[in-house]
């Protein structure tokens, strides 16, 4: 009888576990885990140019599946590599499992080419680092799927050394896989929540992305409504609420965010569902004045000595929500003409202008072109902000950026992987030329593997947001111009087709022929970035 090795134990563990693809750069010890691959049904390992880019996919797989997204890299490089990507799933709280090479016992603390701690290296950018052994090969990852997956979602490293992927696999001793539900909260702090909730006169609700990974958006809107208490979110929680509800009240931290603090500097409640401080911090928007009633499966990280924690509701939001929504309910004394005014105008700035060419009308165009169930990634930038305020996005998970890590480089590798999750959906990606450039090699990726795509560049030679500091200090422009002028050049880029266009009506056709197309194609919109200068880093409060 043929033994059953490590390999196939891994690979089929993960298979079992709902993972669907393992990206990676592979290496000579990831050979036989290749070979698991080739021949197991229902995972695949997809080939990316550089291992930070495979983390950013893996990411946005676990994310969007809530099973953990697996990558890999091997020894020294690779695995410095990946940290980027496994950094990104720790502050931006996607399950994942990061898998490197690792040196064997007999070489571990020696002296040897590529030979790095990867446990000390992982330590800092996951909830667990641990190894593989060959007698708890399911053991380890279930435990490994089990952290990433439970509470605040994040990476765990395992490392594989070196010979082990041929030994014999241990039998060992696991049940089925079962993630862990959160408790519920405590019946004295909900009831103390609800207390506070009736006494005050204006409150206003806080959703972050632990309200869309708990997929608890109607619960969330059906109590907002039950108060008429206007909404703010977390760029990350986009979707949860329609931008064209009554009680819509914008997103904080991104474009014109001083016309959404209008709205929550005039509260004496906030309502935080689902709140994390990874995307923007309390104290950058919280009037010091209004009272903080969280729920959340982790306590409020909040400055105690300078701001009312009311009620810290810790527990599985849902029934957190739903003992709210239990609760006597009264309307509150918002004047909600006033809060529509105040949303109209800051999407009137918003709108595109009647001359030039810039990122306001090329956003609108592609919100135009794509369809209402597609999904849009977008990278770090200028543009970041404007979508973050802009966009209008109709259900989680349909506009996907990263705020907790902001690494620019992540719309490409996250489009490749939103189209792997759902193929059935149009697929793009917005990123701005220096974005770009940082992992414009994913475009051989995306080729390879005939992945569908529409990659949106906006050309504008700039690194805007640093310009608009320097400029904001008096200081001169140096170090921020892209190139003195032009475009990315060429009519292809690694056999993907390069669009261009430099007005709206042009970057319309280019789109609709761009989705139109069989593989991935790239869309430039030749634009200005002066337009992000009136709109963008404005302050939440004074």
């Amino acid at each position: 009888m043929t033994k059953r090795t490590v390999a196939v134990e891994v690979v089929e563990t993960l298979r079992d576990l709902g993972v669907k693809h393992v990206f990676g750069v592979p290496s000579g010890g990831w050979v036989d885990y290749m070979e698991a691959l080739r021949t197991t049904e229902g995972i695949d390992f997809i080939l990316a140019t550089h291992e930070g880019a495979a983390g950013m996919m893996a990411d946005v797989s676990g994310r969007l599946t809530g099973r953990p997204g697996v990558c890999f890299g091997t020894f020294g490089p690779g695995a410095t590599n990946l940290t980027t990507g496994v950094g990104e799933a720790l502050l931006d709280r996607s399950p994942m499992i990061a898998l490197t090479d690792e040196m064997p016992a007999a070489m571990r603390g020696r002296t040897t080419q590529m030979g790095i701690d990867h446990q000390a290296l992982f330590a800092p950018l996951t909830k667990k680092t641990t190894r593989l052994r060959e007698d708890a090969v399911r053991e380890i990852l279930f435990d490994a799927a089990r952290t990433a997956m439970t509470a605040r979602p994040g990476p765990v490293h395992v490392g594989l050394p070196a010979g082990l992927s041929s030994l014999e696999a241990g039998a060992g001793a696991v049940g089925a896989f079962e993630a862990e539900p959160p408790p519920a909260a405590g019946a004295d702090a909900l009831a103390a929540a609800a207390a506070r909730l009736a006494a005050a006169h204006r409150p206003v609700m806080a959703l972050g992305l632990g309200a869309v990974r708990a997929e608890v958006g109607p619960k969330a809107v059906a109590l907002a409504e039950a108060w008429g208490m206007p909404v703010v979110l977390t760029p990350m929680a986009k979707g949860l609420l329609p931008e064209d509800h009554p009680l819509y009240a914008g997103v904080l931290f991104h474009a014109l965010s001083d016309m959404v603090g209008e709205t929550h500097l005039q509260a004496d409640l906030v309502l935080a569902v689902g709140y994390d401080p990874v995307e923007f911090n309390y104290e950058s928007w919280l009037s010091p004045d209004a009272a903080l009633v969280s729920l959340d499966t982790e306590r409020a990280d909040i400055d105690r000595d300078g701001y009312d924690l009311a009620v810290d509701v810790v527990g599985d939001i849902g029934a957190s929500l739903d003992a709210m929504l239990a609760a006597p309910a009264a309307k509150a004394a918002w004047d909600l003409e006033a809060l529509a005014a105040r949303r109209d105008a800051m999407f009137a700035r918003l709108a595109p202008s009647n001359t030039g060419f810039g990122p306001k009308a090329a956003l609108a165009v592609l919100r135009d072109v794509l369809p209402q169930d597609g999904v849009m990634t977008c990278d770090v930038g200028a543009h970041t902000h404007l979508i973050g305020q802009l966009w209008r996005t109709p259900g989680p998970g349909l506009q996907i950026m990263t705020n907790g890590w902001s690494t620019m480089g992540f719309g490409i590798p996250a489009a490749i992987a939103a189209k792997l999750v759902h193929p059935e959906k149009a697929v793009c990606a917005v990123v701005g030329d220096g974005g770009f450039l940082m992992t414009a090699g994913e475009i051989a990726t995306a080729v390879r593997y005939g992945i569908k795509i529409v990659i949106v560049v906006l050309t504008d030679n700039d690194l805007a947001l640093i310009r608009i500091k320097q400029e904001k200090k008096g200081n001169p422009i140096y170090g921020t111009p892209i190139r003195a002028r032009g475009a990315i050049g060429g009519p292809d880029i690694f056999g993907a087709p390069v669009l261009t266009a430099a007005d709206p009506q042009a970057f319309r056709e280019r789109l609709v022929e761009a989705f139109a197309g069989d593989g991935p194609v790239i869309v430039e919109a030749l634009v200005d970035s002066r337009e992000y200068d009136e709109v963008v880093l404005r302050k939440d409060k004074p």
